[in-house]
């Protein structure tokens, strides 16, 4: 239930502009759809200096807090989200 009310609000979300899920956002996209306040800006910046993310790994960190915050039905990307994300990147 909680998949399909994430996967309802990405499909409305993208319905303009042909897209169908988180996943497909490329960088105009998550710029417009994964805003980040200061906080959870500080911790995606000590991670791509500690964990020396690439940026195509920085945008998929995006991608998938958005995806946390959809599943939390939450409509802002939280500290925790990112948080989350990140710790399915650690080797």
């Amino acid at each position: 239930n909680r998949v399909e009310k994430a996967r309802s609000k990405q499909q409305e979300r993208f319905k303009q502009i042909g897209l169908v899920s988180n996943a497909e956002m490329g960088a105009k996209e998550i710029k417009n759809f994964c805003p980040v306040n200061a906080e959870s800006q500080g911790i995606l910046q000590m991670a791509v200096e500690k964990m020396h993310l690439s940026a195509r790994s920085y945008h998929r960190v995006l991608k998938l807090s958005r995806t946390i915050a959809d599943l939390e039905g939450t409509e802002n990307i939280n500290p925790e989200h990112i948080a989350e994300a990140l710790q399915y990147r650690m080797r």
